[in-house]
């Protein structure tokens, strides 16, 4: 027990005084979250510029509700020159150009934007459509009632804070599994360790509650910056089932770190190859940007990736309100993970160099 405590506090200490490490551990994470969190938080709905050429009666004519209503959506702004009006759209710094041609209302779009020019197709066909109705004075039947499935408060920080919590449970982890056991071995501590009383489970177990320790307090950290008031975490459902996610998310890190000590023969190529293995997956598992809108092939090899499992599972009990029960697969799914990758890493495991 004594040799396990000297070789928890080696290892706690060792992560403190490496900058490097305590850096892409906690400061790096913590950074995108302010950002991020920052930009994006008290933003809503964009609106579409649009430019009114000529008088557009239509429009100008609105009640002030109903203009009202139209300006949440569209920034609408007069214009008095059709051609510089038409470059803009061209140039996509305005969506599109609108006038009036007696009855008719012609938008100017386009075609290289679809997205844009269909937001404002909608927007303005549901208004003639209204105008219509309003004219012939035929109330209409059906009604169309659009509402998002989050709650209202819902900001970019609630999205922000899971993956930066994943990328950061997965950068500690893997480097600090990594940078350890190649460092030890380098210096010769390994081999010494090897020939002491001191049993490998003791050496492993050691490692595991470090690791453990460090995912729990950025869990606290992470959570508690991004709860500030300027950011506006706001944790529904079942957020307390974070802590067992990020235990083991730890975990299956910790194996991949393990394997790349066992593999990298210098602390430098250790680096390199954790880098490699963890920011690709960090784009490919939705912790920097959602994957939502993302191809289907890209979502797909999210289910394959640990970060990706982990970044799910956080984002359902953290942000989304649901139960305990959407931790358990990914937590399944995880602990498998850990399972296959530590028998590789044991399997190219080396007390010394070679």
């Amino acid at each position: 027990m004594r040799a396990f405590t000297s070789l928890s506090r080696a290892m706690f200490k060792g992560f403190v005084r490496d900058r490097t490490s305590l850096f892409f551990t906690l400061f790096f994470p913590l950074f995108f979250i302010i950002i991020f969190g920052t930009i994006f938080g008290s933003s809503g709905a964009s609106k579409q510029k649009v430019e009114l050429v000529g008088d557009v009666s239509l429009i100008r004519t609105l009640p002030a509700e109903a203009r009202a209503q139209l300006d949440q959506v569209l920034e609408i702004s007069p214009a008095t020159d059709l051609a510089a009006s038409l470059d803009q759209v061209r140039q996509g710094d305005i969506a599109a150009t609108v006038e009036q041609q007696g009855d008719r209302l012609v938008v100017h779009f386009s075609a290289a934007d679809q997205v844009t020019s269909g937001t404002v197709l909608g927007v303005l066909g549901s208004f003639v459509d209204s105008a219509n109705v309003t004219v012939t004075g035929q109330q209409p039947r059906y009604s169309l009632s659009a509402e998002t499935v989050e709650d209202a408060s819902l900001k970019a920080i609630q999205y922000v804070t899971p993956g930066m919590i994943g990328y950061g449970i997965a950068i500690g982890a893997a480097f600090g599994a990594a940078m350890t056991l190649i460092t030890w071995r380098t210096n010769k501590l390994l081999r010494r360790l090897r020939l002491a009383p001191v049993s490998t489970g003791a050496v492993v177990g050691s490692r595991v509650v470090v690791s453990l320790a460090i995912a729990l307090f950025q869990l606290a950290v992470f959570i508690g910056v991004a709860s500030l008031p300027f950011l506006g975490l706001k944790l529904t459902g079942s957020w307390w089932m974070a802590i067992p996610l990020t235990l083991t998310g730890t975990l299956s890190f910790l194996a991949i770190g393990l394997f790349v000590g066992a593999v990298a023969k210098t602390a430098e190529g250790g680096a390199a190859l954790t880098n490699l293995i963890t920011l690709p997956m960090a784009f490919l598992s939705g912790a920097f940007i959602p994957l939502d809108q993302a191809p289907g092939w890209i979502q797909g090899v999210s289910k394959v990736l640990p970060m990706g499992w982990l970044v799910q599972g956080l984002k359902d009990v953290m942000v989304r309100g649901q139960g305990p029960g959407a931790a358990v697969v990914p937590m399944l799914v995880l602990l498998g993970f850990t399972v296959v990758v530590g028998l590789i890493a044991t399997r190219f495991f080396q007390w010394d160099k070679a």
